[in-house]
């Protein structure tokens, strides 16, 4: 009984460290000292021992011998293999998709567009948020239509892995709605049930981005090379 209390422990403290490393909380090179983390979060040092080596295992942390446990930066060259990668996926996402989605998943996609569209008319920081924010909740709805847990959570790992980049990148108002055409025709695939268009499309979405990220910049191809 302890050691399963033990082990849920270790995974709750694992999720948040992870998520604060994910959302820019910790930076580079930050040292995650057990007792400051385990006097946050109310538990002994043992749950965040464990966490901190699960998330070297992910990469996210370094774990230096009798030094400490410090945040590892994210390479441009991981952003470029996670959104590499990503793409196959979400093409097998959309393909699956094609198969398995229900009408209320067309709708809540359709619904997505059109208040995408109607956010993207508007001019203000907090309508391009909203924006970001529907373009996440597509993906997700089609994370969902694909009715495999295995590859909704594969996908939702990666996109949450890349979420730094994804933040600190300027999305144009030009590719904004360019991405908004693109979910319009990866739905209209699906709706159509031509799988291997719907495959292509949301391949090529995901691609888009990433040559989005190289306009503003970014250095994604050397292993060397900080975001």
């Amino acid at each position: 009984m302890e050691e399963h209390q033990e082990y849920s422990l270790s995974s709750r403290v694992f999720q948040k460290i992870h998520d604060d490393i994910l959302n820019g909380r910790y930076k580079e090179h930050d040292e995650l000292r057990e007792i400051s983390i385990g006097k946050e979060l109310g538990v002994s040092r043992t749950p965040v021992r464990e966490a901190l080596r699960q998330l070297e295992l992910e990469g996210l942390v370094t774990i230096i011998p009798n030094k400490g446990a410090y945040v590892t930066g994210i390479t441009g060259k991981d952003v470029k293999d996670i959104y590499m990668i990503r793409s196959l996926l979400e093409g097998l996402c959309a393909r699956w998709a094609t198969e398995n989605i229900t009408e209320e998943q067309l709708s809540q996609l359709e619904e997505i567009i059109l208040l995408s569209e109607f956010h993207m008319n508007k001019s203000s920081a907090s309508n391009a948020e909203q924006v970001t924010n529907y373009d996440s909740r597509f993906h997700t709805v089609l994370y969902e239509a694909s009715a495999s847990k295995i590859l909704g959570h594969l996908l939702t790992d990666f996109h949450r892995y890349v979420q730094i980049a994804r933040r600190d990148s300027v999305i144009s108002e030009e590719r904004a709605r360019k991405s908004i055409r693109e979910h319009k025709q990866i739905l209209r695939a699906i709706k159509e049930k031509d799988a291997d268009l719907a495959e292509q499309l949301a391949n090529e979405h995901v691609l888009h981005v990433l040559q989005n990220l190289r306009k503003q910049g970014y250095k994604l191809k050397d292993e060397g090379e900080k975001l």
